[in-house]
Formats: structure tokens, sequence, C-alpha cells
């Protein structure tokens, strides 16, 4: 459904850190930067619109809300891999880790705060023994 996505932070150099350990740990490296914005993801083109592109721009300040941005994964694993990650690269816990049965039976998912208290989740919405 989505094209691309901006991200907001006050501390570029420590948010560029904390999401390249991040979306490192769900396979997405870094493939842009400058001294205001860096890039994560795969842009779309003409011929190729099957991707998603993350920009996390510098701002002067953020004013964090509700909204919150879920990155897909293949496995539980990288769920887990993405939390342990974010709180390692200066991310705080804000859900944790869980199965949430709630949203459905095999929704597992983990919330945290990225260093500009931006919202941001990992989810997998596979059962165990549905990867691939």
């Amino acid at each position: 459904m989505l094209d691309h996505v901006s991200i907001t932070v006050d501390d570029l150099e420590a948010a560029v850190d904390f999401y390249d350990a991040v979306l490192g740990a769900l396979g997405h490296d870094r493939v842009y930067r400058t001294e205001s914005a860096a890039g994560y993801g795969q842009r779309n083109s003409a011929t190729d619109d099957s991707h998603c592109y993350l920009s996390i721009i510098a701002q002067e300040s953020v004013t964090p809300d509700v909204r919150h941005w879920a990155f897909r994964t293949r496995t539980r694993e990288e769920v887990d891999r993405f939390y342990a990650a974010a709180l390692r690269a200066g991310g705080r816990d804000d859900g944790g880790v869980a199965l949430r049965p709630e949203y459905h039976v095999s929704y597992y998912s983990a919330f945290v705060l990225d260093t500009a208290g931006n919202r941001i989740e990992a989810v997998c919405h596979r059962a165990p023994d549905q990867v691939g």
C-alpha cells in the first residue's frame, strides 16, 4: 500500500545509528545519506514498483504522537532481532515483544520508541510453521 514514508528526527546521527541497527536486523541497509537525511530500502521505478522506501529526515524539533510505523518481517526471530537491536541502539521499550491475538492468532510484534520518540513496530503475521 505504501510507496514511501518519512520519519522526522531531531538528532540525525543518533537516528542513523538506530535505524542502521534495527533495519539492518531486518535485512534493510541504508542506501542514502546527506547532512539532513538518510534513506533505507529501494525506491520504485517506472519498471518496478514493488518496493517501499523509508526516509529519515532531520528537523529542529520533533513532537512524537500516537502514530506508528510497522515494519513487516518474515519470521518471529526477525521481530526478536529488531527488538534487541533497538534497545542496544538507544531505543526504548514501548510494548515489548509479544503474541497479540487481539489482532489475529499469529500476530507477533515488538513496539519500541526510536531515539526521537517515534513509535515503531516490527510485525510477523505468519505462524512459526508458515515461514517462507
